[in-house]
């Protein structure tokens, strides 16, 4: 999409999202129902107007009932993490712009699927798809992903415009992001494990999953999963999954701000992804990297086919992790388990 139309959207989407948010603030601060004319004489909208920024509000995922003349009740208030909390700390250009909140849902990367396949992806460039908790939620090759309450889990809906061989960039950016954002606003040493994990010492607490529809070369949308173990109470998994991961609530003994968090990895992302679609792919290439885990250490390799050991040394222009083997063998893998031992 050109970026003056998208510029334009966003402003359209932004004025609509003002809007709204003034009807949001008069019914989270009612103990009662709002009547339309309340709201509408509030605003100095009309009735009209008024019932589209509430069916806005529903679509963002706000529970808003209505109850005939008595007019509008809102149920789900004081919450710190919601759309027009994210949206206070947002300065990004286009991601986040559109937004689309659950309680709970399945998977953000399903439902980001099953709105791309309708059609309409230019209209949806940049939406993000926000959940509180995750039932299904999916990660690398269709394994389940833990999804509580009080972790981030969304999904960025793009239509890239650049050549499919180098999608994997996206994953790159993605994780050198959410990286960055961690260790500087939180002082925490986090890197970046291949293929798409951010680790904490030796436990997971954020990680990345990519999704495309395309025909042959041609790339219709791609969607960026990130989810991220933000306030996430360890206590209530089982052993098995708290052996591998951890929090970064637990990490700095208190709960951090979400609606912070998001907003900032959502920045850094948008920087990279304009660096990509400019073509700056060695430069991403460098920060990961700096970030990585990986590189220099011993690994134990895991495909469907085969598996082995040796020493991680690089990642190739494509993405794929190169191995020397024990052999002395260069091996370039481009998708499977890698093992730090």
């Amino acid at each position: 999409m050109p970026a003056s139309h998208r510029a334009d959207q966003c402003k359209t989407v932004m004025s609509m999202y003002t809007q709204a948010f003034k009807v949001l603030e008069i019914l989270e601060k009612s103990d009662k129902s709002v009547e339309t004319s309340e709201l509408a004489e509030s605003l100095s909208l009309s009735r009209s107007a008024v019932w589209k920024h509430i069916n806005e509000l529903r679509q963002l995922g706000y529970d808003i009932t209505s109850s005939g003349d008595e007019g509008y009740i809102l149920h789900d208030k004081n919450q710190d993490f919601r759309p027009h909390i994210i949206y206070k700390h947002l300065k990004t250009k286009f991601i986040g712009r559109r937004m689309r909140f659950f309680e709970s849902i399945p998977s953000t990367i399903w439902y980001g699927k099953d709105l791309a396949e309708q059609g309409g992806i230019d209209e949806m460039d940049g939406m993000v798809i926000i959940a509180e908790e995750q039932t299904g939620g999916i990660g690398r090759m269709g394994r389940a992903w833990v999804s509580p309450a009080g972790g981030i889990w969304v999904t960025i809906v793009l239509k890239p415009q650049i050549p499919i061989d180098r999608l994997f960039m996206l994953t790159l950016a993605a994780s050198v992001s959410v990286a960055r954002v961690v260790r500087k606003m939180y002082d925490i040493g986090a890197l970046i494990k291949w293929p798409n994990d951010i680790i904490i010492g030796d436990k997971k607490v954020a990680g990345i999953l990519l999704e495309l529809g395309a025909e042959g070369n041609k790339i219709d949308y791609c969607l960026v999963g990130i989810g991220i173990d933000a306030n996430v109470n360890l206590e209530s998994l089982n052993q098995t999954i708290r052996s591998t991961m951890t929090s970064i609530s637990h990490e700095v003994n208190k709960d951090v701000d979400r609606a912070v968090l998001l907003a900032a990895v959502l920045k850094e992302f948008e920087n990279r992804y304009e660096m990509i679609s400019q073509g700056e792919f060695d430069a991403v290439i460098r920060e990961w990297k700096n970030f990585s885990s990986t590189i220099g250490r011993r690994v134990r390799i895991v495909t469907l086919r085969t598996h082995f050991e040796g020493e991680a040394i690089d990642i190739d222009p494509n993405g794929a992790l190169v191995v020397k083997k024990d052999n002395g063998k260069i091996e370039r893998v481009i998708a499977g388990d890698c093992i730090h031992i």
